[in-house]
């Protein structure tokens, strides 16, 4: 049955799969503990209240014996914008919304899963719900957590989406990944806002990602000068990984093809969209997650249009708040 998982998973069009036993993650939510406790979250309440359940997949499905861990690449080989006049988008975003197309691929993985196996339990999940994705990727030998806190895999690189299908199923599991960034240090010196304090931690404060997407509210004034063109994510970290220049791979799956102006997007086109304009172009797309006045807020913090904000950070937002 694993040999016949795996081929599926590869019939579907998945760049690759692996198998972990369905333990506690006591390292990982250790990790996790010491990261909330340092405020690290920022804003994101919602990451510290099922830390029991990120540790224990047996909390979220009773009865799970095995992780399937998945990955599926996303990368196009095309410069990100940021020329004069236009801003940046990080490339998970350029196309059709991740959730949709490897969710759907992983419901059609677990519906043959149960449909061959009678009786069996299982669950998917695509970056949603109290799973802890990098996770189960490093422990079912589909990459290793880079400094950076991305998995790389070692065959097309970081550019990957992650889900996985918890089962009760009892699968036989694969070799953990092991970590390769061995002393390299570029993606931390690369970061814009120092938001990688330490290897393999990523203060969320600081990190554009979080800022332009999760953050709503103004930017404080020393950040607002780094932003570097990026009005949704950020790819720093990941575009000077020597892992990716060396294996990043072209993206066989079109949902994930870049939309017209996604790689170079007009800022001051963008800029006058109103909430229809905005729910019309980005429909199906990662972008909505920023909300409308989250992206605009963006355009002008690179136009050097925004209001001004915050001088400077009041410290680190009380964990959860």
């Amino acid at each position: 049955m694993t040999s016949r998982v795996k081929s599926k998973a590869l019939a579907l069009g998945f760049t690759s799969v692996g198998i972990a036993s369905a333990g506690i993650l006591e390292e990982e939510g250790a990790r996790l503990r010491t990261w909330l406790d340092r405020g690290y979250q920022a804003s994101m309440g919602w990451m510290a209240r099922s830390v029991a359940k990120r540790s224990d997949p047996r909390r979220v499905l009773p009865g799970a014996r095995s992780v399937i861990a998945v990955a599926l690449n996303y990368y196009a080989d095309v410069p990100h914008g940021g020329a004069a006049g236009t801003g940046k988008i990080s490339r998970y975003a350029w196309g059709d919304d991740y959730h949709d197309v490897l969710g759907a691929k992983l419901g059609e993985l677990r519906d043959w899963l149960v449909a061959e196996n009678p009786g069996s339990d299982a669950s998917l999940y695509v970056d949603t719900g109290p799973v802890m994705d990098k996770a189960w990727a490093v422990r079912a030998g589909i990459g290793w957590l880079g400094k950076h806190t991305n998995v790389i895999t070692s065959d097309v690189g970081s550019w990957v989406f992650l889900g996985e299908i918890l089962t009760s199923l009892d699968l036989e599991p694969d070799d953990a990944a092991e970590d390769r960034c061995g002393t390299c240090t570029l993606c931390i010196e690369a970061c814009p806002t120092g938001a990688i304090v330490e290897p393999y931690v990523v203060d969320s404060n600081l990190c554009l990602s979080y800022l332009t997407i999760e953050h709503r509210g103004p930017v404080t004034a020393d950040v607002r000068g780094r932003f570097d063109g990026w009005i949704y994510g950020c790819d720093t970290c990941q575009d000077v990984c020597p892992w990716n220049l060396k294996f990043e791979t072209p993206a066989s799956e079109p949902s994930f093809l870049p939309r017209e102006g996604f790689v170079a997007p007009p800022l001051e086109e963008w800029r006058h969209m109103d909430q229809a304009d905005f729910s019309a172009r980005f429909r199906g797309s990662p972008v909505k997650r920023a909300k409308h006045e989250g992206l605009l807020r963006n355009i002008d913090i690179v136009l050097g249009t925004a209001d001004p904000g915050p001088s400077s950070p009041s410290s680190h937002p009380t964990p959860g708040g």
